[in-house]
């Protein structure tokens, strides 16, 4: 056997590469997995004990010289086509120039109001699209006749028990609550599901970014400092903001939060209605029933949430009037974004 391995031997140093086709026929003779050097490694369980080592030696020896030549002749082959190939155009023409691709602009300011909240020690925190109603409604305090319930409102998958496509990220906070013990600083974007006619102002599928914070001693001084940090990270210092007293199940005292018109800088105008102020979200301290709900002691931990819709932030921040531009991928819309990148 040990034989037939030198005479492979003198047989490969004698095999002369001249260009591609002799190349090739050394491949299928030596190199490819059916060639003869993979049928001597085949025969080595035949191979008496005695004669096993000094064998393996030698086959070994015989494989990196039949590589190494196989490598040799590829390169001469390449430097010989490359000294004859025709290149057939003319070098000094100019390039054509490869267009990037760009982000969409609701992942870009995504990613500014992650980062945002990042700074002061917001985490982030994801869960499924597809909710039960206890995460989706009733952990969150709606109560059983709340019309967010009825099909109008939302997309049901199943009924009894209600599975439904989720209205909003506060069913991740809930996840978060059952799951981690207190301080929790968190952030849940994601998107979510509304029955409602598509316009320029409303979706039936959007983002939001929601924020819980639960500790010992929250007041709602720190839900408001929270924020006027936000608006002043996200719009600049001379954006003003304003809580009005409003409503959810889920907070008490909840306020919605109102900024300065980005159009008419506070004068008054089409898009603020003259008021000189556009909403961006609600917020309020999470109302002790969700805490109690989640597993969490209202009695030792409170704490404050809030939430805002991408897609108004996005038009607030790059007076965007259409909402349905967002989902349309009209790539004329997407280009403008491209220095966002």
């Amino acid at each position: 056997m040990i034989s037939k391995v030198q005479e492979l031997y003198t047989e490969v140093e004698s095999f002369e590469i001249k260009d591609k086709e002799t190349l090739e026929t050394f491949r299928l003779n030596y190199f490819a997995k059916k060639g003869k050097v993979n049928d001597l490694f085949a025969e080595f369980r035949n191979v008496p004990a005695e004669e096993k080592k000094q064998f393996g030696v030698e086959l070994n020896k015989l494989k990196t010289f039949v590589e190494e030549k196989f490598r040799e002749g590829n390169a001469l082959v390449e430097n010989l086509e490359d000294a004859t190939d025709d290149i057939g155009f003319d070098l000094t023409l100019p390039s054509i120039p490869e267009e990037l691709g760009t982000r969409h602009p609701l992942s870009v300011v995504r990613e500014r109001m992650v980062e945002i909240f990042n700074r002061i020690g917001f985490d982030l925190s994801e869960g499924p699209e597809i909710e039960d109603d206890f995460h989706n409604f009733t952990a969150l305090n709606f109560p059983p006749d709340h019309p967010a319930r009825e099909m109008q409102d939302t997309f049901f998958i199943e009924k009894d028990p209600d599975i439904a496509l989720r209205t909003h990220t506060s069913s991740v906070q809930v996840r978060v609550m059952e799951n981690q013990e207190p301080p929790i600083r968190t952030l849940s974007p994601g998107r979510v599901f509304r029955n409602e006619a598509i316009s320029a102002r409303a979706h039936c599928v959007f983002h939001q970014l929601e924020g819980l914070y639960i500790d010992k001693n929250v007041s709602f001084a720190d839900l408001k400092d929270t924020l006027y940090y936000f608006v002043k990270e996200m719009f600049g210092e001379d954006i003003k903001l304003r809580f009005r007293p409003s409503y959810f199940p889920f907070t008490e005292p909840s306020a919605e939060i109102d900024i300065t018109c980005l159009l008419c800088k506070g004068k008054g105008c089409n898009v603020c209605k003259g008021a000189g102020w556009v909403e961006i979200g609600g917020a309020g301290m999470v109302d002790p029933n969700v805490l109690k709900n989640a597993g969490i002691d209202p009695n030792v931990y409170s704490g404050f949430a809030f939430g805002m819709g991408l897609e108004r932030i996005t038009m607030l921040k790059y007076q965007i009037k259409d909402l349905r531009l967002f989902t349309e991928n009209d790539v004329r819309f997407l280009r403008q974004f491209k220095t966002l990148g």
